[in-house]
């Protein structure tokens, strides 16, 4: 079973990642993996849920816009970002400020 993201009160950013992958894995599982130890070790990292079907929908959650944009500069995550045409069919970037959340 997949547990929500322990995030704090808001606001705080969620940058949502959706994707149609490519058939094969040609390396994403090793490298997904290490990208998330690697992006939970970041000042301000506050979660990350995920799920696949058809389309992948994964979520990173963030402290401030300063630290996203720090994370997609960091040198590791964008070795990996230049393979994104090994995996993805097509991939889409959202970025957005988390004003209220609500649930159980």
């Amino acid at each position: 079973m997949t547990t929500a993201a322990a995030t704090p009160d808001p606001p705080y950013y969620a940058v949502i990642f959706t994707s149609v992958r490519k058939p094969g894995d040609n390396g994403y599982d090793e490298a997904a993996r290490e990208m998330l130890a690697l992006a939970s070790a970041q000042p301000g990292f506050l979660g990350f849920e995920t799920a696949r079907q058809e389309i992948g929908i994964s979520v990173s959650y963030w402290r401030s816009l300063e630290i996203i944009q720090a994370w997609k500069e960091n040198a590791a995550h964008r070795a990996v970002q230049v393979r994104a045409t090994d995996w993805y069919a097509s991939f889409r970037v959202r970025i957005c400020r988390v004003d209220r959340e609500y649930g159980f």
